[in-house]
């Protein structure tokens, strides 16, 4: 999807921005996200009586590296993924944009947690 990794760092820094008085720089501060979009797939998920998926499965992966430079043994380096299901009547076109919307919350919220949760 086009823009997906925007909209990622887009919601990265509105969480960052509304739960903690970090400031955002463009050089090195105190803590750095880097990352990159590893996997983003659908997948057949159950399969009905007539051998046609009735649900599909689209999946979201992203590898994070955090640093903290001010307590460096809470740096870490992980993967982080999520999904939602969806009728397999529906076209990933049609489902896309609210599902990787909602995944990039759930995505964030994890990334936002393991980064923090010291805090």
């Amino acid at each position: 999807m086009p823009g997906l990794d925007q909209m990622f760092t887009d919601a990265l820094i509105d969480k960052c921005r509304s739960q903690t008085n970090l400031s955002i720089v463009s050089d090195l501060g105190d803590v750095d996200f880097e990352g990159e979009i590893t996997d983003y797939r659908t997948q057949p998920l159950t399969v009905a009586a007539d051998a046609m998926a009735a649900m599909n499965r689209f999946t979201i992966t992203v590898r994070v590296k955090f640093t903290n430079t001010v307590e460096p043994h809470l740096s870490y380096e992980q993967s982080f993924s999520r999904f939602k299901d969806y009728d397999s009547n529906r076209d990933l076109s049609e489902v896309e944009e609210s599902l990787s919307a909602m995944i990039i919350e759930e995505l964030i919220e994890d990334i936002f947690n393991r980064a923090f949760v010291n805090w």
